[in-house]
């Protein structure tokens, strides 16, 4: 039998906090043939990612890691040296589950890109630039040429994860290690990612490492799957018999979780708690020395929507379409065209200082939940900032029993409260960002893909929570998603768009099961195979 590429023998991981020690991964045993995709599935905090962070020598400073690997034929070395260390960037790649924060925000795309080439390949600055180019094509951003030219904030989640995944596989790696590579992508630009992965595996034969809560794509995309729990793996095989016989309850369970149900409709008579008419953004393209300024990049194009007092509205689309700069613009938060109205009232030119009051009244959960998390605060003082600005005459006893109460809401324990974004993991991290927003008790919630980097299991519980949560208060939702099956067990209301306008809207039963436009129909059937 061949030898394997990569070889993990009893990997343990442990974080030291202000509780004592956590035991992150207990013993692991992995191994990565050449041209294989081994999947790594579980729930948020099972020690997916932190196995993979351990292996390429990435762990946070308050975290150990003890074990033995062996890479391409070498002989096995000790996992807490970082031995790995001179092939991360070329023979191994990683990327990683948040885009925004793995991209500086001061410099443009093109020059992030060319940094990777020039330092592992060879290349000038003019064949960086063309290699650049090419890997933006390959990963289908339109326009690659002048979105090389683009700073990190002017794409959509969706565009800088593909920046990513361009940038790992820019130095043709014999490991690329893939955690949660299509969270942030929409349903139809996830299939044509996992294609392209598909072709550059079997092109280049590269073993993928792909670390996923998405069992769906698990079961299409990999060869062989380990289910971890609690930092272990309970079960492991080739994916026909994992997904076809199951052995441990465990698996089972992650296999038949989903979104289900529905939420009840708000009463025809509820008023209108926001409204956006003819909504307009465009952003300034950058422009090249002694070059035409080229026109402005229109996103959003004379968009007009409303949201009843209690209700849902879903707006689904392709990456890059427009719905979160929709949803931040109805909030004032981004400069747009048109009109806007909240409660009745017209806050369309107010100024910053007039709509702070309003804003305890309008919270936001973004979609990537490292990036509004400040990494030099703990969790209980990030939940409960908003209350230091818009409830100041509370106690600090009083704060500390609110964020507590708020980490329950969210099914976190307390007691965490005293850790550091950096020690959870991307889902828990989404939850914590769930818990900033609910503890004002706002009337509107704009949920920007509030469950993308959130397991099955996990994802059915924060929308049974968000469903309980919008009952008991009356709350709002604008509901930013690309996972369809969540949208459909949240939403009242469903706006579908595509560059910048929407091509279809009307009840999420009617959109779901009588769907009218040929683009619409699309997303369906990705969404469903």
């Amino acid at each position: 039998m061949a030898e394997p590429l990569l070889s993990l023998a009893n990997l343990r991981v442990a974080f030291r906090t202000n509780d004592g020690e956590v035991l992150a991964v207990k013993g692991l045993d992995l191994t990565v043939n050449r041209n294989e995709v081994v999947a790594i599935v579980g729930e948020s905090g099972s020690g997916k990612s932190q196995t993979m962070m351990a292996l390429m020598g990435l762990l946070a400073a308050n975290g150990e890691a003890v074990g033995e690997v062996s890479f391409d034929g070498g002989a096995p070395l000790d996992v807490s040296r970082d031995p790995l260390k001179p092939h991360r960037g070329k023979t191994i790649a990683m990327i990683f589950q948040e885009p925004m924060t793995s991209l500086d925000p001061l410099y443009r795309i093109g020059d992030q890109m060319a940094a990777v080439i020039r330092r592992h390949a060879g290349l000038d600055k003019a064949g960086a630039a063309k290699r650049a180019e090419e890997l933006l094509a390959l990963v289908k951003i339109p326009n690659p040429g002048q979105r090389l030219k683009s700073y990190p904030h002017e794409m959509s989640g969706g565009q800088r994860q593909r920046v990513m995944i361009a940038m790992a596989l820019a130095n043709h790696p014999k490991l690329l290690i893939a955690d949660e590579p299509t969270t942030a992508l929409d349903v139809t630009i996830q299939a044509e990612i996992l294609a392209l992965l598909t072709e550059l595996k079997q092109r280049l034969g590269m073993a993928i490492i792909f670390i996923s809560h998405d069992l769906n794509i698990v079961k299409r995309f990999a060869d062989r799957v380990h289910v971890m729990r609690r930092g272990e793996v309970v079960e492991h095989g080739p994916v026909a018999a994992i997904f076809g016989d199951p052995k441990h309850d465990y698996t089972r369970m992650l296999i038949a979780a989903e979104p289900t149900g529905r939420k009840a409709p708000p009463p025809a008579a509820a008023p209108v708690l926001l409204r956006g008419e003819a909504m307009r953004v465009s952003f300034r393209m950058p422009k090249a020395f002694l070059a035409k300024v080229p026109p402005p990049l229109v996103a959003v194009d004379g968009v007009s929507v409303r949201v009843q007092a209690g209700g849902t509205l879903g707006i689904v689309g392709e990456s890059g379409s427009g719905k979160s700069t929709l949803g931040r613009a109805l909030l004032r938060l981004l400069p747009a065209e048109g009109r806007v109205t909240f409660a009745g009232a017209d806050i369309t030119g107010l100024s910053k200082a007039a709509l702070r009051p309003l804003r305890r009244h309008m919270q936001v959960v973004f979609q990537d939940p490292f990036g509004s998390l400040s990494p030099r605060m703990t969790v209980g003082d990030i939940i409960g900032e908003g209350m230091l600005v818009h409830e100041p005459h509370l106690s600090r006893a009083e704060r500390d029993g609110r964020v507590a109460a708020a980490l329950e809401e969210v099914q976190l324990q307390p007691a965490m409260r005293n850790r550091y974004p950096h020690e959870f993991s991307g889902g828990q991290r989404q939850r914590i960002a769930i818990a900033r927003a609910l503890i004002l008790k706002p009337k509107l919630m704009l949920l920007d893909e509030p469950t993308s980097a959130l397991d099955r299991t996990v994802q059915k519980s924060v929308v049974e929570l968000l469903r309980n949560l919008q009952a008991a208060h009356g709350l709002t939702y604008l509901f930013i998603s690309h996972d369809l099956a969540v949208v459909r067990a949240l939403a009242d209301h469903v706006a579908v768009m595509k560059d910048g306008r929407i091509v279809e809207e009307g009840d999420v039963d009617a959109i779901f099961s009588r769907p009218r436009e040929d683009y619409t129909r699309r997303l369906m059937a990705a969404a469903f195979q």
